[in-house]
């Protein structure tokens, strides 16, 4: 079984240590969020994201929901799961984080078995790309890097 990476200064069981509380109100981009039900599809996103040079933080979406303000990333993979349903949990509290950022930070990319865009598939506005399943690590780690492109740009004020 693999074994995921925490970041320092955080504890599954209690959130966040007190020393890793942050007050800043930006995302960290160095960070991605991976959320699906499946541990086997977390645990891949997640070697596509380390490719990247990114530090994912793979969670379930329940726990996901409590994770998502305390590591406020600057990129969210959620896996819809069979009726792009699964994590529809997040994207109020990434709506939340948006406002609070003052941009469409995070970014989300989902992952779908419903081929399209954002648009065509009518998924919320928080939806900035779709890969759709199965994907192959040439299909998504492009994705992943103008998706974080992006949002460096938009965060450094030049998008």
């Amino acid at each position: 079984m693999a074994t995921l990476r925490v970041e320092p200064g955080f504890d599954r069981d209690r959130n966040l240590a007190p020393q890793a509380v942050s007050s800043r109100l930006a995302p960290d981009l160095s960070r991605v969020l991976v959320v699906g039900q499946s541990q086997i599809n977390r645990v891949v996103v997640s070697k596509i994201v380390e490719r990247s040079g990114l530090r994912p933080v793979s969670e379930t979406p329940e726990s996901a929901v409590r994770v998502l303000p305390l590591v406020f990333p600057g990129l969210v993979i959620l896996d819809g799961g069979s009726e792009n349903r699964d994590c529809e949990a997040l994207i109020s509290g990434i709506a939340a984080l948006r406002r609070i950022s003052g941009k469409p930070l995070p970014a989300v990319i989902l992952l779908s078995n419903r081929n399209g865009n954002p648009q065509t598939l009518s998924l919320t506005e928080c939806i900035d790309a779709v890969v759709t399943k199965p994907f192959t690590t040439e299909q998504l780690q492009p994705v992943v890097d103008r998706v974080i492109e992006t949002a460096r740009r938009l965060e450094a004020g030049k998008a």
